[in-house]
C-alpha cells in the first residue's frame, strides 16, 4: 500500500472502493490521470460483492436506462482487461398469470425487438426449468449482462492497481476541503475528489443524507444448489420483478399485477419480496431477495425471509428440496423517490451514490457521466 506523505497528490481521489468508486477510477485512468482510491476496509467487501451480479439494463428507464446502456460496453471491456467472467446472457422473465404476460407484451412493444421479445409458453419452458402448470409465457431481454459478483469488483481493483492506480486500504476519509481530503493516515491533495461510499454518506455528510431521507436497505439472500431439470443459462425474473424496476412502471397492466400479488400474498408483500434468480458458472443459483429499510438495519435476520425464498423456489421449479450453501444479508443505499444522489458539497468534491439496488447496473455509465461533468468543467489538473 502506498504511504501518504506531505507531498502526496493526485489528479483524482476516489473515496470508496465499491463498484461506483472503481468505475470512477477506471474512467479517470482512461483519461491518463493520476488516481488514488481509499477505503476503510482492507478489500472490496460491501454491496458490490453481495449482489446478484446482474446488469439489469433493459428494465430501467430515464437516467438509469441511459447509464445502463452506456455502461454495457465498459463492463465488457473491463471483463476482458481485468480477466473476470462476464456473459451476455440476457434476462428471461417468466409469466405465470395473464396479467404478467400483458405487462411483458406491452413492454416489448414499447422497447422493440432488439431489447425485448415475447415468448410463448413452449418457448419459455425451453429456456426455464420451471414447473409448467401455471406458466403462460414470458419475455427475453437480450441486452442484459451477468458477472460473478464475488470476483468482478475485486478483480477490477487488482487490475487498476496493476495499471498504476494507488490504493489506500484501511484508510478512512474524515473531512474535505477544496483540493484536499483529510484521512486517518494523513492528507491527500487532489484536483478532483469523488465520494462514492454508498449508504455511508450519512457518516460524512449527514445533512445531505437526511435531506433525501437516506436509509439502508437490508436483504435476505441465498446461494443454493437447486436440482433443476436442466441448467438455467440466464438470470430469471418473475411477476414480482415487474413491480421493482422503473421500466415496467408505466405499463398499463403493472398495477393489475401489483394488486393481485399484494392481495393474494400479503405475507410476501410484508417482506417486500423480489423473487429472482441468477445462475452461477459453478452450477449454483443466487436466490433473492427481501427488503427492509432502516437508517440502521438490525443485524438479526428473521428465518421467515429465508424460508420464504426457499418455499417460492421449490414452488416455481417444482422441486421438493434445495441445498442451501450460503445465506447473507445484503445492504445497499435507499432513498424514496430517488435513484441517484449527486452533489458538490465542497468545491471540486463530488458525492456520487446510487440510492437504490441498481449499482452494478448503472455504475459504469453513471461514473462516465460524473467524470465528464466534473473534469471537463475543470481547467486545473494537479501535476
Amino acid at each position: 500500500m502506498t504511504m501518504i506523505t506531505n507531498d502526496t497528490e493526485f489528479d483524482v481521489v476516489v473515496v470508496g472502493a465499491g463498484i461506483v468508486g472503481l468505475a470512477h477510477a477506471y474512467h479517470a485512468h482512461r483519461r491518463g490521470l493520476s488516481v488514488a482510491i481509499l477505503d476503510h476496509a482492507d478489500r472490496v467487501a460491501g454491496a458490490s460483492v453481495r449482489n446478484f451480479g446482474h446488469a439489469c439494463i433493459t428494465a430501467q428507464s430515464g437516467e438509469a436506462l441511459e447509464y445502463a446502456r452506456t455502461g454495457r460496453a465498459h463492463w465488457l471491456e473491463l471483463a476482458h482487461r481485468a480477466g473476470f467472467w462476464a456473459a451476455e446472457t440476457g434476462t428471461v422473465a417468466i409469466a405465470r398469470h395473464d396479467d404478467e404476460l400483458a405487462v411483458m407484451e406491452q413492454f416489448a412493444s414499447d422497447r422493440g425487438a432488439s431489447e425485448a421479445c415475447v415468448l410463448d409458453r413452449a418457448e419459455i419452458l425451453e429456456r426455464v426449468p420451471a414447473d409448467g402448470r401455471h406458466v403462460v409465457g414470458g419475455m427475453f431481454m437480450p441486452r442484459d449482462l451477468q458477472v460473478d459478483p464475488r470476483a468482478a469488483a475485486p478483480m477490477i481493483a487488482r487490475w487498476l492497481e496493476s495499471e498504476g492506480v494507488h490504493f489506500f486500504w484501511r484508510t478512512s476519509a474524515t473531512s474535505f476541503e477544496a483540493g484536499l481530503v483529510r484521512t486517518t493516515r494523513g492528507d491527500l491533495r487532489a484536483c478532483t475528489t469523488f465520494i462514492t461510499v454508498n449508504h455511508d454518506i450519512d457518516r460524512l455528510f449527514p445533512e445531505i443524507a437526511e435531506g433525501i431521507e437516506l436509509q439502508r436497505c437490508a436483504l435476505h439472500m441465498i446461494k443454493a444448489a437447486v436440482p433443476l431439470r436442466f441448467p438455467m443459462t440466464s438470470p430469471l425474473f418473475t411477476g414480482w420483478s415487474l413491480l421493482r424496476y422503473s421500466g415496467f412502471e408505466a405499463m398499463p397492466s403493472t398495477g393489475v399485477v401489483a394488486d393481485r400479488l399484494h392481495r393474494n400474498h400479503p405475507e410476501h408483500t410484508a417482506l417486500d419480496l423480489h423473487q429472482m434468480y441468477t445462475p452461477q458458472p459453478d452450477g449454483t443459483v443466487l436466490i433473492g431477495d427481501t427488503h427492509i429499510r432502516e437508517v440502521t438495519p438490525s443485524p438479526f435476520q428473521s428465518e421467515e425471509g429465508f424460508t420464504t425464498l426457499i418455499e417460492v423456489t421449490k414452488e416455481l421449479f417444482g422441486v421438493t428440496s434445495i441445498d442451501v450453501i450460503e445465506r447473507w444479508q445484503g445492504v445497499y443505499c435507499s432513498a424514496a423517490g430517488h435513484e441517484f444522489l449527486r452533489a458538490e458539497p465542497v468545491p471540486r468534491t463530488h458525492i456520487v451514490t446510487v440510492t437504490t439496488g441498481i449499482g452494478m447496473t448503472t455504475s459504469m455509465g453513471l461514473a462516465h457521466a460524473s467524470v465528464v461533468e466534473a473534469l471537463d468543467h475543470s481547467t486545473t489538473v494537479v501535476s
